[in-house]
């Protein structure tokens, strides 16, 4: 970048151009023609480089992610902390990934006027390394409800809906998240800012397993982990492996039987494990057809007692 005065400088007024270098030329661009986001950038870089701000100690700003794509934000976060990391930097924002950057036990969370803080969090530098969780939603909402794909995020927002006049569970302020994996270390940050959390999980055939993962959340009034306590089982094999009777589809299939299902699917299956094998192969696509379906369906009790008030 390089500023080509355009006229004699004054005391009064200076215009000027930037040139923006792009990956294989120097185009001469107006200020005011650049990109929002690197707008900002240059306009944040020029501030903390007077030598006024270079000296003080305490740095503010205001979401530093408008206007910017991951990737930039990334490089001008890693900026900020690297030239005025030992001053008090105080950043506003609304994107869970700058919050994850900065360090989740850091987090200062204003809500109905009051101050919720995090003094110490194990995930926070697994949320600092992977800094794509969506770690402000919940840590913005009245209640979560934690899923691990999208089938079962879909199937947990049609059955809150159908329990509840048709209201999605974000008009009432309980998002459901989906979290992979990571569903400790969400119930860990949903503790600590002291938020209502709820995890639909699969049993995958071993309820003691399920209880022993979540033992340190257990008797915990805001923590309630949801799965079904029975274990099924069945012949049906899928490359030599035993199939899985015990996550969302099966369950939902026991629940409602082949040939409801096969009407709401469009399916034709002739046994449960023909549509055993359709459902696994097509987890979105079913629970998208149950979540559009105009005829609600039965829900497995976990369900249930996870979008219960």
């Amino acid at each position: 970048m390089s500023i080509q005065p355009r006229a004699p400088f004054s005391a009064v007024h200076a215009p000027f151009a930037l040139s923006v270098r792009f990956r294989t030329a120097l185009v001469p661009t107006p200020f005011q023609y650049i990109g929002k986001g690197e707008q900002c950038v240059i306009k944040t870089k020029l501030a903390l480089s007077t030598k006024k701000n270079a000296e003080a100690t305490a740095i503010l700003l205001e979401e530093p992610e408008n206007h910017l794509s991951h990737a930039r934000l990334n490089e001008l976060i890693a900026d900020l902390t690297a030239q005025h990391g030992e001053k008090q930097i105080i950043i506003s924002t609304h994107s869970s990934f700058v919050a994850n950057k900065l360090g989740l036990d850091h987090l200062i969370v204003l809500r109905e006027g009051k101050v919720v803080r995090i003094s110490e969090l194990q995930a926070s530098d697994f949320f600092k390394k992977l800094a794509g969780y969506d770690t402000l939603r919940l840590a913005l909402a009245k209640k979560a409800i934690l899923v691990e794909g999208d089938s079962d995020e879909l199937v947990v927002q049609r059955a809150y809906m159908d329990a509840n006049g048709g209201r999605l569970p974000i008009q009432d302020g309980i998002d459901v998240i989906s979290v992979g994996t990571a569903f400790l270390r969400f119930l860990e940050l949903a503790l600590a800012l002291k938020i209502p959390a709820a995890v639909v999980t699969d049993n995958d055939g071993d309820t003691a397993a399920v209880q022993k993962k979540y033992a340190a959340f257990d008797g915990q009034p805001s923590i309630r982990i949801c799965f079904d306590p029975d274990v099924d089982t069945g012949g049906l094999t899928v490359k030599e492996k035993p199939f899985n009777y015990n996550t969302l589809e099966p369950k939902i299939l026991k629940a409602n039987g082949r040939e409801a299902l096969n009407k709401m699917l469009g399916t034709a299956a002739k046994t449960d494990d023909e549509l055993h094998l359709h459902m696994r192969a097509n987890k979105t696509d079913c629970a998208l057809a149950i979540f559009s379906s105009k005829t609600a369906i039965t829900y497995p009790d976990y369900i249930t007692r996870a979008i219960a008030p």
